[in-house]
């Protein structure tokens, strides 16, 4: 997994280039957010178990045809896949999130889930609104407990909703 210093720093390598000023001010960026990046996740390991549950309740209300008999939440296994999945992609964000880079969500997440989501018939739409209502809960949460998250606390959730919904699962 690659954080933002990382991937900069190896960008900047690979063209045989020195650190201009658009590379510290990127790097004076993401040191600037780092205390804040630290307290969202302290939040949100905190409260993982409830901003899933709190999720899931919102997104079955939202859809309940996915619950109903034939539903790809239909029965408490599947419910409970459903839920297990959302705490999978929280975690990850959260990764993303204190790393400044979403590398960890294209290696961990995002690959090999086209496979798994067409073998087990999984409706994308679903998954994707899962995400965007945890995102939801998270600001909500962390903006409650005082944290000044700016927009860095968007980008891991955005990133998945948007990588998923161009993906033809």
């Amino acid at each position: 997994m690659r954080d933002a210093v990382t991937s900069l720093i190896e960008n900047y390598d690979i063209k045989g280039r020195y650190l201009d000023r658009d590379a510290l001010d990127s790097l004076r960026s993401y040191f600037d957010s780092g205390m804040a990046r630290v307290q969202a996740a302290a939040v949100i390991n905190a409260n993982a178990a409830g901003i899933v549950k709190q999720a899931g309740l919102r997104l079955f209300d939202e859809l309940p045809e996915l619950i109903r008999p034939g539903g790809n939440a239909y029965t408490t296994r599947r419910y409970a896949a459903c839920l297990r999945d959302m705490d999978y992609y929280l975690r990850y964000a959260t990764y993303a999130l204190v790393a400044g880079n979403t590398d960890v969500l294209d290696e961990r997440v995002l690959q090999g889930l086209r496979e798994t989501y067409n073998s087990l018939s999984v409706p994308i739409g679903p998954t994707v609104r899962g995400i965007q209502i945890m995102k939801e809960i998270v600001k909500e949460q962390v903006a409650a407990a005082g944290v000044d998250a700016g927009n860095f606390l968007d980008t891991p959730f955005d990133y998945m909703c948007r990588e998923l919904g161009e993906k033809n699962l």
